[in-house]
């Protein structure tokens, strides 16, 4: 009798807790608060839509540029990873950035990009193939691995939430943060990211597997681990929507 009314008391101040916002005094920014200390790097992730019909030859001007941007110590911005979507949005790109410096790297390298001829020509050259694009600023979860250049073959699952503005983002990273050490087991575990310019409320995940089985079979050897149900449990009521990216490397992406 004794447990079953402390259950219902726990269930009870669970359930209230998705709906009386408790605010607390906070002396510094949710970023702040959530991001790594250590490092100052900035990252920048791009969604292209491309036609059809021009998306080998998109990649491939990409290819070019991204490498001539790597060899010019000049750019302090470096491609963490491309893809190409093979489920999810179609024919479409997505592209990570690094900006080792944060916004005062992201803005020497813009400015020193509207001066470059041969970039502006390949920007105007790159509108011809698109059908839209649209972009946001990161920062890097502090409980999350640097994303580093990997060997491959692997594909890449990018999963994206939408999270509710009314639930808290750093209640969401606490069970995120005890959550990820279920998913290190295959060294999985790319980079996790949270936006700070663009859609707001919106982190992503990224993750590397071998194979769509050896997704599957990773995913479910988690939910045999204790405690990994616990936490989907708090998380999920504090997500509005969520978006699975599956995305094949192009051949010029460190992350392969």
């Amino acid at each position: 009798m004794v447990q079953t009314l402390a259950a219902a008391s726990s269930d009870k101040g669970w359930l209230r807790s998705l709906f009386v916002q408790k605010v607390d005094a906070r002396k510094d920014a949710h970023s702040n608060l959530l991001s790594k200390k250590e490092t100052s790097s900035l990252y920048k992730i791009q969604f292209h839509d491309v036609k059809p019909e021009c998306l080998d030859a998109y990649n491939g001007l990409e290819a070019e540029v991204q490498k001539k941007l790597h060899q010019d110590q000049d750019f302090p911005c470096e491609v963490v990873g491309s893809w190409n979507t093979w489920y999810g949005e179609q024919d479409q790109a997505v592209h990570l950035w690094r900006y080792r410096g944060g916004y005062p790297a992201l803005t020497e390298c813009l400015q020193k990009l509207r001066a470059n001829k041969e970039y502006l020509e390949f920007r105007r050259e790159r509108s011809k193939m698109l059908i839209s694009r649209r972009n946001q600023l990161l920062l890097e979860f502090s409980f999350w691995n640097e994303p580093l250049p990997r060997r491959g073959p692997n594909i890449y699952e990018l999963r994206t939430y939408n999270l509710k503005v009314c639930g808290t983002k750093d209640d969401s990273s606490h069970n995120r943060a005890r959550a990820i050490k279920y998913r290190q087991s295959n060294n999985e575990a790319v980079g996790g990211f949270f936006s700070q310019i663009g859609d707001l409320y919106v982190v992503h995940h990224l993750w590397a597997y071998e194979s769509l089985q050896s997704r599957e079979e990773t995913r479910n050897s988690a939910w045999r681990k204790e405690g990994w149900d616990v936490n989907v449990y708090y998380t999920v009521p504090l997500i509005r929507s969520m978006e699975s990216r599956i995305m094949i490397p192009t051949e010029s992406s460190p992350l392969q």
